[in-house]
């Protein structure tokens, strides 16, 4: 028998706020433990909570992000547990009254081939609701400690459908809906640092089934490959379990991530374990029309739709936008350059193939140079495209120029003119060299002339290597064609 997978995602989301969700304490991250943390977040009697306007504002902006229908009116509620990670033995909520409901995410189709590549879906939501973080749990091997600087934080719940079929859909899923909330400045979405965080429901059944199997919910999941990884665990264990007449249980599992397994936590629970009831000290929230409409207004252009608008306004290929798209300080990178050049193919390969590279190898550590950390400016690089349009340096110049250009900050014109690299144009040397190459490579010549276009590249590398590059390219081939012609 044949079994498909069926996945859902819980992807909770830090908004980047200056104060949590209900207190003026500041957000932050790496501050001593416990030190952002006042009579609200510690739940002490007679402390009050008041609503964090910026968090409700940036909700609504992800539900016009996300296509979600924005509630007229929601409410908050309390969700009761007891963990360490609360010190108030409830999180404040929102149960049957979300802000947003429904809505979708456009993911690209996993898989390398054309046939495939390029191809996009729309995931469906069930809802968005608006919370607040808890503390974050380090457990060592006889004790656990606790720090609250992240309890209270404005924290987003983006709870999507059972629509997800392959460990590789979850990564696709995962990663268009951080670059969104990244393009929209909502949150920085960095998981090293909790801020983009994710719990999976994972279920099988028989291929051509509509009823879904037993849900499984998978913790512990902190990185975009640890979501798929684990995933495709569960999705196998889940599979060998009912080949070998085993039950599967409604439980919670967590993954660990160095041996690749997961293993049982607690038994899954359900709504009415958390007793929710509407919270008492906080009013409902009213979100008319105008407030909608004045938040649309900032809605930006979404990742997909820019790669879609480079590839029809400015004839890019896909394997270029697909590199620029996901980061939108790099988008502003290239339209900068593309600006200058009004030639977006140029601006394009350079960003993508030779940027990307030293900013890749730049940094001793192992994450990337980010692009706004860059020494070359988008002035330099649109100079340098420049000068080989204008034949001042040749193409092979300026790819020798660009690594010095990016670990100095000086521009090109500036290293060629310390290096004496300006291209040579003097027709009477050029010709000669050209004659040159001619005699030296008969065959290549004879090809050109019985109409193999490409053999005179051949004869173009011999007078590049002969002016160790600096030969004006256009003069090189107008000068090769006006010979062979003879």
């Amino acid at each position: 028998m044949k079994f498909e997978a069926v996945i859902g995602l819980e992807v909770h989301v830090q908004l980047d706020t200056n104060s949590k969700m209900f207190t003026r304490v500041p957000c932050g991250f790496g501050h001593p433990p416990n030190s952002l943390t006042d009579a609200v977040i510690l739940g002490l009697p007679g402390a009050l909570p008041v609503m964090n306007r910026e968090a409700i504002e940036k909700s609504i902006k992800v539900g016009l992000l996300l296509d979600c229908k924005i509630a007229s009116t929601c409410k908050w509620d309390r969700k009761n547990y007891f963990y360490p990670d609360m010190p108030k033995n409830y999180q404040i909520t929102q149960f049957d009254q979300p802000i947003c409901e429904g809505g979708e995410v456009e993911i690209e189709l996993p898989g390398d081939s054309p046939a495939v590549m390029g191809k996009h879906r729309m995931v469906k939501l069930t809802r968005i609701h608006l919370e607040e973080d808890v503390g974050k749990l380090t457990h060592f091997e006889n004790d656990s400690l606790v720090d609250y600087n992240r309890a209270g934080s404005p924290l987003l719940e983006i709870v999507s459908e059972p629509d997800l079929y392959s460990p590789e859909e979850a990564f696709s899923f995962l990663t268009s809906l951080r670059n969104s909330l990244i393009y929209a400045g909502i949150s920085s979405c960095d998981m090293e640092k909790g801020q983009l965080r994710c719990d999976a429901n994972v279920s099988i059944r028989p291929v051509g089934t509509e009823t879904l199997g037993t849900k499984v919910e998978l913790k512990n999941l902190n990185t975009i490959s640890g979501v798929k990884n684990g995933v495709e665990y569960e999705i196998k264990r889940q599979i060998k379990a009912i080949e070998e007449k085993e039950e599967i249980v409604q439980e919670t599992r967590r993954w660990n991530p160095d041996q690749r397994y997961t293993i049982p936590m607690r038994s899954k629970e359900m709504a009415h374990d958390y007793r929710y009831f509407p919270e008492p000290d906080l009013m409902p929230v009213k979100i008319d029309q105008e407030w909608i409409d004045q938040i649309a207004k900032e809605i930006p252009e979404k990742p997909f739709e820019k790669q879609r608008r480079y590839m029809e306004e400015m004839n890019l290929p896909y394997s270029i936008t697909s590199a620029l798209c996901p980061d939108f300080q790099l988008c502003q990178y290239f339209e900068q350059v593309t600006a200058l050049t009004q030639d977006p193919r140029k601006a394009g390969n350079w960003v993508v193939n030779d940027l990307l590279r030293e900013l890749s190898h730049s940094n001793e550590e192992s994450t990337p140079t980010p692009i706004e950390d860059s020494p070359l400016t988008p002035e330099h690089l649109a100079a340098l495209i420049q000068l080989i349009e204008k034949g001042t340096v040749s193409n092979n110049v300026a790819k020798e120029l660009f690594p010095e250009m990016f670990s100095s900050g000086k521009s090109a014109l500036e290293l060629v003119k310390e290096k004496g690299l300006e291209a040579q144009s003097d027709q009477g040397e050029i010709e000669s060299i050209c004659a040159q190459a001619i005699e030296s490579d008969p065959d290549a010549a004879q090809k050109f002339k019985g109409g193999k276009e490409g053999a005179i590249n051949a004869l173009k590398g011999f007078v590049m290597k002969a002016t160790r590059g600096q030969a004006n390219p256009q003069v090189v081939d107008e000068t090769l064609r006006q010979l062979l012609a003879q």
